[in-house]
């Protein structure tokens, strides 16, 4: 059976290093029991409590997406050692729907960054929001891609052999952690 994962981007920049990595997770799923099909926050506006009751179209379709989907992968560069706003911003939305589309849901992480870091303290912050909105983050395996301007070729192609095991190993995971929860 065939774990349906959607993901979302942290960063909305075309040449984005995380969409990279992103790319490399959905051409790789397959061969580790999953489909990723990619969310769109580009759309979502800026969260706004009058808005509430009758929410953005392109938030009731982003919540619809993670509800259908058994399991979530957030991949994200970090911003000023923290989750990027338009990330979460989006979460901010998508966690007032009535429905609650992460509550329960398995969620992976991984980031890219050309520092040495490799989004940690993007991670790190981006937990804590998730266990606010009862999501159920994968613990390990920890995906920090760091120096990742040095680990594509001028295509997009991840050309780290280690960083694509480690993306292999967190998709394993996230769909093994599906299938936990899932009984």
């Amino acid at each position: 059976m065939t774990t349906r994962i959607l993901a979302l981007c942290g960063s909305l920049r075309a040449k984005s290093y995380n969409r990279m990595a992103l790319d490399h997770a959905v051409e790789v799923a397959g061969d580790h029991g999953a489909e990723i099909s990619v969310g769109d926050i580009a759309d979502v506006p800026l969260y706004n409590q009058d808005n509430e009751k009758q929410p953005p179209d392109a938030v009731v379709r982003l919540g619809e997406q993670i509800a259908r989907a058994d399991a979530v992968l957030i991949v994200s560069p970090e911003y000023n050692y923290s989750v990027p706003g338009v990330l979460k911003n989006a979460i901010d939305w998508v966690s007032r729907l009535p429905d609650k589309p992460f509550a329960g849901k398995p969620v992976a992480l991984m980031g890219c960054s050309m520092g040495a870091q490799g989004s940690g303290r993007m991670q790190y912050h981006l937990r804590q929001v998730l266990l606010s909105i009862s999501a159920v983050a994968l613990n390990k395996p920890e995906v920090m891609i760091g120096s990742c301007h040095e680990k594509f070729d001028d295509t997009g192609k991840l050309t780290d052999d280690k960083a694509a095991e480690m993306i292999g190993r967190l998709v394993d995971g996230l769909v093994d952690w599906h299938r936990t929860l899932a009984g």
